[in-house]
């Protein structure tokens, strides 16, 4: 439970993920986890080269049965992939149905793959109880010819060809189809859907919504008994029966829609029933193993092919088809609606009044759940980036299965694959047995896990759904997924590349961020994460340390082509890339672990002695980073720039180093850490060992450790890669609007390269490194991504925690020009909100009605029924901020929800001038009440169908929504539980009051949370702080 002044109150969301938690109901056990793009993926690719994208295209996957997985629009699947539920549409214009969304595979894009539709995940709950998706249907025919066609006559130079750019929605001559989908109270398996489809178009339109119900196939592998083969049968009008042999028996019900026409007559669902088997015939002119095949339904619908499926309505997979077609389809403004649900209980109608108000009642338990993560009064514009962010988290989790044995040497039911197939990619990962559900970088473009951006999304998740969090952490360490040698697996496509250690630092943020938001201190994870993470620490050390100089090489890191050369391959130079952001990760790895050593130390005080250890193991790093002497090479910083650099080292004395102002130059400012002196007190062998290395090895202590003689802020000491004098000057070119510093957070390339592009000659060939701030202008690493320029949310992030680590020691005594040059000086927490605030420019609205991601256009800033819909891209133009890369990267891009809820408060709009009171004086005079909630959600006006839903596409508002008061399935809330909810709200006001009064003492600026941030004893960072209880670690104590 959140706790606010140490009172602690569940909300209904809440006590479903404390019974989920607890296993008394399996509330996570159905959600949206079926792929939105399963074709083109590795795990699917039994090609004899490799070539994924080739190997199984978008145009096959109407055809071919997926061996490893689903996918479909807005789907939702029980938590093995076994049963899946998505939607299809046809406008009567397209060849096809529209079973899933298209995109363009990485050859044919001008910047490597990308979704071209329209598509938005505008809520989701963490126990999916209430899911809300947008999909944007054209009535015209849809593009496909000419998105492929134009982007492939586009160079890397250019911009992308995007759905929104062809015209298709011209005269808004599209569908807004809402589809819904809701849980019952009392039975998480009993699953409701609702899809409401608006004509925004100037003429009727026709529509087709066919709801599909299908089985992954797991029985035409040789690998089941054929007796387990699931069926789907209909047992009566609007009624199919599902059966399978782990899901039991259930039941997809129908409801009649009401219709749009001038007959006024109902639309009755018809039941169309194939097999999700391939048709072999179609694609390679073989024959079928059964009648009916998986694109039998499209072949019903569009091509009126009555023989497609199987007319005594059985299969593995079936559809219910709507047809709204009646009078040239629906009248403008108008919509048609459809409602299903999937049920243990064979009832043969839906109560559709009880269905709606089921709901209407989750969607409200929603925005009490999300409100209360973020009570205080943040501009609604930013509230609505934060919910859309959350809600993309929940949609990219997805349902991942991989067996490497399975698919290295194929199935006994399949020809076996080409020889040698097994040598291309991911051969030493044997043990690899995936069968879980994960969260995704991007529902489309990266619909496989990568390891390190599954860490950054644990950070927002943990705001939301601590447990899930955890147990991605905790699950890239367990013997199926690491590598018996350590290595964590980095993504499908190669497993055994290198991405950033960032694993420990997330597994200790999550730890304390559910301390302090719910008060529970899940000491088992801590420990069990951190003892698998010492065999990576371990595998780190012997494999990327090769000479065991403490200097580190590591390959792309995550980093593309950040570089002057491919940093995953031998260099063309000859010799070894010594990388100052593989070292400096790895002295963030061993602050980290010592963090965590620390607080474990509490617990058992074996963890004191390793807490030594990598204290001492740090201090090596930091010195082989920037202090080497004699015969040795020279180090990674470069005195006469004030940055540091990556080297090439060719042995000895010999080294070159390549002077590329980058992110890689910044990355050691990561590695910093306060310990606060009663940690050190505590601790005495720790403390002793101290004392010996600052005696017995003074000047690498001197070099390295803020001293023990002078301590900072609070008595603290600081351990960090950089001295006081190096972050100093290397936050001088940081924060140069000419250099890092751009209007929307910290650019990845110094665009002092634009007019000074790096080069080298090598053997005739030029290396060239320039600053690009937007897409990438080679194809290194696929072209899908670029770190030459543009600005990436998670290293952000990072710099930002690091800067407010620095504060803690430095505090008011340590300040710089932000910007350079602009005369203004501040210290560096208030550079770090600074940040923040750009980083949510990103995505809030300007005084113009701008949003700096839309780029621009028209239709995205101002249309009513696109300007509060967004999109989470991967990465932002460094001049612009517009969004590039993946448009639903709602992984790493969705830190921006923690951004908002730590210093939305005092987030001017953006363009505003920073004045210190400018974003929260308009607050200090309100009185707080649960009226400033967001919006709670409208009871349903009903038009004369009695089951419309009217002309908006939201419920039109009938005033303040009351509780509703039935029992069962649309939930409940008795005397006793309004009386503690309403005492609860007095807390709550009572905190929002003493926090604005905190911004108001100030001047209208936030402050840092130290306990999220240092190194403490265990509830050092609890108790009375600024006036507000914090009863065991009340996360509220914030900014």
């Amino acid at each position: 439970m959140v706790l606010i002044e140490g009172q602690e109150y569940l909300c209904e969301e809440e006590q479903r993920l404390k019974q989920d938690r607890e296993r008394t109901a399996y509330w996570k056990r159905w959600g949206s986890y079926v792929a939105e793009r399963q074709w083109a993926t590795v795990r699917e690719d039994y090609s004899a080269d490799g070539d994924a994208w080739s190997h199984f295209t978008h145009d096959m996957a109407r055809k071919r049965a997926f061996r490893w997985g689903e996918d479909g629009i807005a789907g939702v699947s029980d938590n093995h992939g076994f049963q899946n539920i998505a939607f299809a549409f046809w406008n009567e214009k397209d060849d096809f149905l529209k079973e899933r969304l298209f995109g363009l595979s990485n050859p044919q894009g001008n910047h490597g793959e990308s979704i071209k539709e329209c598509h938005f995940h505008l809520d989701n709950t963490p126990t999916h109880s209430y899911m809300k998706f947008l999909y944007k249907y054209p009535q015209r025919k849809f593009p496909y010819e000419d998105l492929i066609e134009t982007n492939a006559k586009r160079s890397k130079q250019e911009k992308e060809y995007n759905l929104v750019d062809t015209g298709v929605f011209d005269d808004d001559r599209y569908w807004d189809i809402f589809i819904e989908v809701a849980k019952e109270a009392d039975d998480p398996e009993e699953l409701l859907f609702r899809v409401t489809a608006y004509n925004r178009g100037p003429e009727p339109a026709p529509l087709h919504i066919v709801p599909h119900v299908w089985f992954r196939n797991t029985w035409a592998w040789g690998r089941e008994d054929e007796k387990k083969k699931p069926s789907i049968r209909k047992v009566g009008p609007t009624t199919a029966q599902t059966s399978h042999h782990k899901l039991g028996d259930r039941y997809f019900q129908l409801s009649p829609s009401p219709g749009t026409g001038s007959s006024g007559e109902d639309i009755q669902p018809t039941l169309l029933f194939t097999e999700n088997e391939t048709n072999y015939k179609d694609i390679w002119g073989g024959d079928n193993r059964t009648k009916y095949v998986k694109d039998g339904i499209h072949r019903r619908i569009v091509d009126e092919d009555r023989d497609a499926v199987n007319p005594q309505d059985f299969g593995t997979k079936a559809a219910a088809w709507y047809a709204f077609d009646e009078d040239d389809g629906v009248p403008p403004g108008e919509c048609a609606v459809v409602r299903f649900r999937l049920s243990r209980r064979f009832e043969g109608y839906v109560d559709e009044e009880l269905f709606d108000e089921i709901i209407e009642q989750r969607r409200t338990e929603a925005d009490e759940f999300y409100w209360r993560i973020s009570p205080l009064p943040i501009a609604d514009d930013l509230r609505n980036v934060q919910r859309q962010a959350f809600a993309g988290m929940l949609w990219c989790k997805q349902y991942y299965h991989f067996v490497w044995d399975h698919w290295a040497n194929g199935d006994p039911g399949m020809p076996p694959p080409p020889p040698g197939r097994k040598e291309i990619r991911n051969k030493e990962w044997k043990h690899m047995y995936l069968d879980d559900i994960l969260s995704m970088p991007d529902s489309w473009e990266y619909p496989f896990f990568a390891a390190w951006d599954s860490a950054f999304h644990c950070i927002p998740l943990a705001m939301i759904d601590p447990d899930f969090a955890k147990k991605q952490l905790d699950i890239f360490t367990r013997e199926w997924y690491m590598h018996p040698n350590g290595q964590l697996p980095a993504y499908e496509w190669n497993f055994g590349d290198v991405n950033p250690p960032v694993h420990a630092w997330a597994l200790f943020r999550v730890f304390k961020m559910e301390r302090k938001m719910y008060g529970r201190e899940d000491w088992d994870t801590l420990e069990r994460v951190f003892q698998k993470l010492l065999l990576n620490f371990t595998w780190w050390v012997n494999r990327k340390d090769a000479e065991g100089m403490n200097i580190f090489e590591g390959g792309f890191l995550g980093l593309d082509n950040i570089g002057l050369f491919n940093r995953s391959e031998p260099l063309p130079t000859g010799g070894k890339l010594e990388q100052a952001d593989s070292t400096g990760w790895m002295g963030f790895y061993c602050l980290n672990m010592l963090n965590i050593c620390l607080a474990l130390a509490t617990r058992r005080r074996i963890y004191e002695d390793m807490a030594t250890k990598f204290f001492e193991h740090f201090i090596l790093i930091s010195d082989a980073m920037q202090y080497r002497t004699g015969s040795e090479s020279k180090p990674l910083w470069n005195d006469d720039d004030g940055f540091y650099y990556d080297a090439i080292s060719y042995g000895g004395p010999w080294s070159h180093q390549m002077p590329v102002r980058s992110l890689v130059g910044l990355i050691p400012l990561f590695a910093t850490l306060t310990l606060e002196p009663e940690v050190i007190d505590k601790f005495k062998d720790f403390k002793k060992r101290l004392s010996w290395f600052v005696q017995n090895k003074s000047d690498t202590a001197e070099r390295n450790i803020a001293s023990m003689k002078k301590r900072g802020k609070g008595d603290r000491m600081l351990l960090s890669l950089v001295s006081e004098d190096r972050l100093k000057r290397i936050l001088q070119r940081m924060l140069d609007e000419n250099e890092f510093l751009a209007d929307h957070g910290i650019r990845s390339l110094s665009k002092y390269h634009k007019d000074h592009p790096y080069s080298m000659d090598v053997n005739g060939q030029t290396f060239q490194v320039s600053y690009v701030p937007g897409d990438s202008d080679s194809g290194l690493f696929g072209g899908n991504s670029n770190w030459r320029g543009p600005i990436w949310i998670a290293v952000n992030f990072l710099l930002i925690e690091s800067l407010q680590r620095f504060y803690l020691y430095y505090g008011q005594d340590l300040k710089v020009e932000c910007p350079t040059g602009s005369g203004d000086y501040m210290h560096l927490g208030h550079v770090a909100e600074e940040i923040q605030h750009r980083l949510q420019h990103l995505f809030a609205r300007g005084d113009d009605g701008r949003r700096a991601i839309n780029d621009g256009n028209e239709m995205l800033d101002y249309d009513p029924n696109w300007k509060d819909h967004l999109w989470f891209y991967e990465f932002f133009d460094g001049d612009t901020g517009r969004g590039l890369g993946a448009s639903h990267q709602c992984g790493w891009t969705g830190l921006v929800a923690k951004m908002i809820h730590d210093t939305g408060l005092t987030c001017r709009l953006p363009q505003t001038p920073r004045t210190p009171t400018t974003a929260a004086s308009h607050y200090f005079d309100d009185v707080f009440t649960m009226g400033d909630r967001p919006k709670k959600p409208h009871h349903l006006r009903r038009s004369s169908t009695a089951r419309s839903i009217g002309h908006r596409s939201d419920w039109d508002d009938e005033g303040t929504a009351t509780p509703l008061g039935r029992t069962n399935s649309v939930g409940h809330m008795n005397p006793e539980h309004l009386q503690q909810r309403e005492a609860m709200n007095q807390h709550v006001a009572n905190y929002v009051s003493d926090q604005l009064e905190r911004l108001r003492v100030n001047n209208g600026v936030g402050d840092v949370d130290e306990g999220e941030l240092e190194a403490t004893l265990d509830g050092a960072d609890d108790g009375k702080r600024n006036g507000v209880e914090n009863g065991g670690g009340s996360y509220f104590d914030k900014k």
